[in-house]
């Protein structure tokens, strides 16, 4: 995972992509990346699922740089503060206590 994500910025940086005058399009962009992954989840359409998940990874690692943020970073905040979440799963989704 750090070498696709190192590979991401890299290829983001050398399409002068990672200003941060850049995030509000980029955040657009992720937006319609899981749009599309939506669609495809509809449509059960599991290459094309593959396809927008793997593209919003993408636009999220390049946001995440845009903003001066390690993805790394982002995704182990998240994960601190679910960890130990209490609740239960209703109709799939997860209610907290």
């Amino acid at each position: 995972m750090d070498k696709l994500i190192e590979n991401v910025r890299v290829w983001a940086d050398q399409k002068n992509l990672l200003k941060k005058e850049n995030s509000k399009a980029q955040m657009l962009k992720v937006l319609e990346e899981i749009g599309e992954t939506a669609g495809a989840l509809l449509k059960k359409n599991n290459k094309e699922l593959i396809d927008g998940l793997g593209d919003s990874f993408v636009t999220l690692i390049i946001l995440c740089y845009q903003l001066d943020l390690e993805p790394k970073d982002c995704l182990q905040a998240a994960w601190n503060e679910i960890k130990n979440r209490k609740g239960k799963t209703v109709n799939g989704t997860f209610i907290r206590e």
